[in-house]
């Protein structure tokens, strides 16, 4: 039986094409790959240079962390070759504040491509130990019976701990105002302080203070209870149905990445988050190391942008995000 020649020149070139994508990726990486993240010391820095210090001996070349101020870090990675050599480790940043700002230069869902969802942790609700409440509905009931006078501590406008304070106002019906601050260090200060009555910080950067009795911690903000927390309820399941907040982190590439190339990131990065030593590193620090497909953190980016995009336009939240 002859085979048509058509056939024969279809499969000649499905050939060059897997023979070039296989070469390509033998041929990479051939030089240091560098992972862009946010502000030395912060939960992504750390994140950053755990998944790069394991990563290195994987693909046999140097992984390094370089900090670059919010905003920064993105458009760097956004603008730079689709090489697999500048990598971005970072969290809402990236597909949230465009709906914060106008002046924002790139479109989370054109400009990345994904790799993986790297960590997750849920935030806590805390309050001063002042404060007379030891649950959820006794803070709802506070709260509403005085109406704006509960003030909340958050820092970067659209943070996670700013839009899971906002989501709890809308969903419980309260008004527990924002007061400002530069950085997540000086809000919890202000907490312990009693400058401010109410928190929503990650769970990590709390855990100590809850522990020594300086905050009383009332839920986590996760829609299931958290091993990193154990006994505490979830808001949902305290008065709150529906309330759900959880930080996540995740590892992109520029968009036009080769697909072998983010195939191959995929396997190694997945690989060092589901060791075991590295799970229980980022468990110590509040965090829950995931690890899944491409396409699994891209429907979770979208679905975040939609969920949060309304609380962001419903709550009026607009200005710099950073």
């Amino acid at each position: 039986m002859r085979i048509p020649r058509s056939v024969v020149w279809m499969f000649s070139v499905g050939l060059m094409v897997l023979g070039a994508g296989a070469v390509f990726g033998q041929n990479y990486p051939n030089k240091p790959i560098r992972i862009v993240t946010a502000a030395p010391g912060s939960n992504n820095d750390w994140g950053a240079r755990l998944v790069a210090q394991e990563l290195t001996p994987r693909v046999g070349q140097q992984v390094i962390v370089e900090n670059r101020p919010s905003v920064i870090n993105v458009e760097t990675v956004a603008n730079a070759p689709p090489d697999g050599y500048t990598l971005l480790f970072l969290g809402p940043t990236v597909w949230l504040l465009p709906f914060l700002r106008d002046d924002v230069s790139w479109d989370p869902l054109r400009d990345f491509s994904p790799i993986t969802l790297a960590v997750t942790s849920p935030n806590a609700v805390v309050v001063h130990p002042s404060l007379p409440v030891k649950s959820v509905k006794e803070l709802i009931a506070l709260a509403k019976a005085r109406p704006g006078e509960l003030n909340y501590g958050a820092a970067a406008l659209g943070s996670t701990p700013h839009l899971a304070a906002e989501l709890f106002n809308a969903l419980a019906g309260v008004n527990i105002v924002r007061v400002p601050y530069r950085g997540t260090g000086p809000a919890m200060i202000a907490l312990i302080a009693g400058e401010v009555q109410v928190q929503f910080p990650g769970l990590g950067s709390v855990a100590a203070h809850i522990k020594s009795g300086k905050v009383r911690a009332l839920a986590v903000t996760s829609s299931q209870p958290s091993a990193l927390a154990p006994g505490l309820p979830t808001v949902a399941a305290s008065g709150v149905p529906g309330y759900e907040s959880t930080s996540i982190l995740g590892i992109f590439a520029p968009a036009k990445t080769p697909a072998t190339v983010i195939d191959l990131l995929n396997q190694e990065i997945v690989r060092v988050l589901h060791k075991a030593d590295v799970k229980k590193r980022f468990f110590s620090s509040g965090a829950q190391a995931v690890g899944n497909s491409p396409e699994e953190f891209l429907a979770t980016i979208k679905s975040e942008m939609a969920r949060w995009g309304k609380v962001i336009k419903d709550a009026g939240i607009r200005g710099r995000g950073d």
